[in-house]
């Protein structure tokens, strides 16, 4: 089956320490541990619909890709690292190489067996030299639609993701905002260089310091999808 649109999810490894360490300051490390295990496999529950998008986890760190984490992290998952950098680094490069994986490397709905373990220790494609992903997809007749996630709030739902696919359709951006200044959900089919250069992270103006930046790169027509809350990581 043809992608016709991919999810990915970004995701840190669910061991003790390794994220929801805020979380853990209050909690302890063990509670804040299973809280983000369990939240993480719920998230991945809820969104994934093979039929009408493939489902990608980008993981961190990069040598935690091929570990076992059960439910949390599904096996029949494909994986791509995260790589190196702040969220604005990370998202760019998995935004420019989602564009370009074909269904014949990846397949259209989740992957099984021995070609998933393949795609699980590859990483993001790199794009086509001097064509973003919505110039690829011209070029091929169409450009593939792209939403990015995080596990950080556990009220996403498949319909969630099927309406940002849907306002994609009609709109060069698509932002689930976030109840603390963030968002949960950014879909583009273009994503330019710089788009996420000078962006405050983790803070009250991140949401609206995007919006700036998609308006100055000739995405300024955005729409929008419910505000969620989420559960903040460091």
């Amino acid at each position: 089956m043809p992608v016709r649109a991919r999810l990915i999810v970004f995701a840190r490894a669910p061991v003790i320490g390794g994220a929801k360490t805020r979380l853990a300051a209050g909690i302890g490390k063990v509670m804040a541990w299973r809280a983000y295990r369990a939240m993480t496999a719920k998230i991945l529950r809820r969104v994934r619909d093979p039929a009408r998008w493939q489902t990608v986890l980008a993981v961190s760190p990069d040598n935690a890709i091929s570990r076992n984490f059960g439910p949390a992290w599904p096996g029949n998952l494909p994986r791509w690292p995260q790589g190196s950098g702040d969220l604005g680094e990370r998202q760019a490069r998995v935004f420019a190489g989602a564009g370009k994986v074909s269904s014949a490397v990846c397949g259209g709905g989740g992957l099984e067996g021995r070609r998933g373990d393949i795609v699980s220790r590859m990483s993001p494609p790199r794009p086509l030299r001097g064509h973003s992903p919505r110039e690829r997809g011209k070029k091929r007749g169409r450009a593939l639609p792209i939403a990015v996630i995080g596990t950080d709030a556990p009220d996403i739902t498949r319909r969630d993701i099927a309406r940002a696919f849907t306002l994609l359709k009609r709109h060069d951006a698509v932002i689930g905002p976030a109840s603390d200044g963030g968002y949960w959900l950014l879909a583009l089919t273009s994503a330019p260089a710089g788009l996420f250069d000078g962006i405050r992270w983790s803070s009250a103006h991140t949401r609206s310091d995007l919006e700036a930046r998609l308006s100055q790169s000739g995405l300024g027509r955005i729409a929008y999808l419910r505000e969620l809350a989420d559960v903040d990581e460091a």
